[in-house]
């Protein structure tokens, strides 16, 4: 009985490990960049939506609500995710080194 391909296992390398070699690269500020860009259309949306209401040029009034709902909701987010930021950062630069 002959064992054939344990030549091409190299030492120190697991054989169960999957190596993906074009994996994108995203960095943090992208991801929070295009989050607020998000968070910027929905608000300009709902924006544009109250303006044309106020013109009388909204068929449906859902629309709106929902736009503005999502506009409140986002930035309510945003708001959180920045206090804990804050937060977070005045708690390291409160820690002793």
């Amino acid at each position: 009985m002959e064992i054939s391909g344990l030549n091409s296992i190299k030492i120190n390398q697991n054989p169960f490990q999957k190596i993906e070699t074009s994996k994108p690269q995203t960095s943090f500020a992208n991801v929070l960049q295009g989050y607020l860009n998000n968070v910027d259309t929905e608000v300009k949306q709902a924006s544009s939506l109250t303006v044309k209401a106020a013109a009388g040029e909204v068929d449906n009034i859902h629309d709106l609500t929902i736009a503005s709902q999502k506009a409140k909701l986002a930035l309510e987010l945003t708001v959180t995710v920045r206090d804990k930021a804050v937060e977070s950062y005045q708690e390291i630069m409160r820690m002793q080194f």
